[in-house]
């Protein structure tokens, strides 16, 4: 189990708060699939995945970064049980789309928002929720 003080449970949820999660989700996923493009063999469901462009339009990739970032908002409202929180998603993939969602969210918000030591409590909790899904994977 992970100790958060006060301080880091306020900043995870005061930056959780200025979160769209449409944006950051839809912004993360897309990303994710035009920067790692093999990682596209997962969503082949989605349809045109074949350049930038289209995988940006792709209101499927859209839709599952929004599902994304809400399996994240669970884990903000059960950080006392994260592992719990979650089951069966691939722990490795999931890093590299948290270190994205990172870049996303700090893209966003710049560092009067998203300072030092806001970004360094954001990381341990992505790196928790790295972990429990580590855990969960079978």
């Amino acid at each position: 189990m992970v100790e958060w003080t006060d301080a880091e449970l306020s900043a995870i949820t005061c930056l959780w708060e200025k979160i769209y999660v449409a944006e950051i989700g839809a912004q993360a996923l897309s990303r994710l699939l035009i920067v790692y493009p093999w990682l596209q063999r997962y969503f082949q469901v989605f349809g045109n995945l074949s350049t930038s462009a289209a995988i940006m339009r792709n209101p499927k990739v859209a839709k599952h970064g929004r599902t994304v970032m809400g399996g994240l908002e669970n884990a903000v409202k059960n950080m006392d049980n994260i592992k719990q929180t979650y089951l069966h998603v691939e722990p490795d993939n999931f890093k590299v789309l948290s270190e994205i969602v990172t870049f996303c969210v700090a893209s966003k918000f710049g560092p009067q928002v998203f300072a030092p030591d806001v970004q360094m409590t954001w990381q341990k909790f992505l790196a928790v929720v790295v972990s429990a899904l580590g855990k969960q994977y079978h």
